[in-house]
């Protein structure tokens, strides 16, 4: 049986993603890892990728491994496809955080068990899976309802575009120019069956949004684009101003690390309409979700 890799939220199907949300909803996990590992590698550290996914494991019966960016050196001291049949001899399954897609997509391609990203640059899948959840959690249905991205049209943001719009979710992005999304990717995003509109104006986005989310403006590995960004940004930081132009149940989101004071007001990110800690926990659950579902595909098989 060839391995179901989940390197993108279209590796999945929309139905799929909802078995995968149910899954994340039970809090009575099978130990359908049992006695198998799961390599955990991480280019990029994280503080809510490695716990979460680690206490994920460990509730499925398995045993994670962390493995830091120094001990496999991807294409420096070793190349994806050695370090993927090395830990296929070892673990049921490989989740990475890569800085380069494609050493994710080298990894599935010579692995004989399932991969699943952790984060890459092109895109986050566990996070969007945790933000579906959290959505779920806090309206219900989300048909009908909208989600406006203030910000850098990133990989979360494309992730998150995907995952809410099978869910019934109308998308607006707001970016400076040149942050939005591309055309190519837009396309991309449509096929996937994302409904997206795109403008440079946080207030217009956010107006009677059902959620308001952001990400920080400069990432990891763009240290020295700092000054720049933060230039182009001035303006689009969520303030009182722009959820109040959303509805008022509408909630605020952050897959997080946050900087107070640049992408978010801290009055917002602090205040009682914040959902960024219900997010962080909910990236364990859609983990442990993600998890048994790649089980029941096939892990191990």
């Amino acid at each position: 049986m060839s391995p179901r890799h989940f390197l993108d939220i279209s590796d999945i199907s929309p139905s799929e993603q909802g078995e995968v949300l149910e899954l994340s909803r039970r809090h009575d996990p099978t130990r359908v890892l049992e006695g198998r590992g799961v390599a955990l590698i991480f280019e990029k550290p994280s503080l809510r990728t490695r716990n979460s996914l680690e206490m994920a494991v460990r509730s499925l019966g398995g045993h994670p491994v962390y493995i830091a960016s120094l001990e496999i050196g991807l294409d420096e001291r070793e190349s994806p496809e050695d370090v993927a049949r090395t830990l296929c001899c070892y673990h049921s399954a490989i989740g990475a955080r890569v800085f380069d897609h494609s050493a994710l997509a080298r990894l599935a391609a010579a692995s004989t068990v399932p991969v699943f990203n952790l984060l890459s640059d092109r895109s986050h899948p566990l996070q969007a899976l945790a933000d579906a959840l959290t959505l779920r959690e806090r309206f219900g249905s989300l048909e009908g309802r909208s989600l406006a991205y203030v910000g850098d049209a990133n990989n979360v943001a494309r992730s998150l575009a995907v995952a809410v719009s099978r869910l019934g979710m109308e998308v607006r992005v707001a970016s400076p120019p040149g942050y939005g999304f591309s055309p190519s990717c837009l396309a991309e995003l449509e096929q996937a069956g994302a409904a997206v509109s795109q403008g440079d104006d946080p207030v217009t986005a956010a107006t009677e949004a059902d959620a308001v989310y952001t990400d920080v403006w400069v990432s990891m590995g763009q240290e020295a684009e700092s000054t720049r960004r933060l230039a182009d940004f001035e303006g689009f930081t969520v303030s009182n101003r722009v959820m109040g132009a959303a509805k008022p149940d509408a909630v605020f989101m952050h897959c997080l690390p946050a900087h107070r004071g640049m992408e978010v007001a801290a009055e917002v990110i602090d205040g009682p309409r914040s959902a960024v800690w219900q997010q962080a926990a909910n990236r364990m659950h859609a983990a442990r979700g993600l998890l048994h579902w790649l089980a029941t595909a096939g892990v191990g098989q």
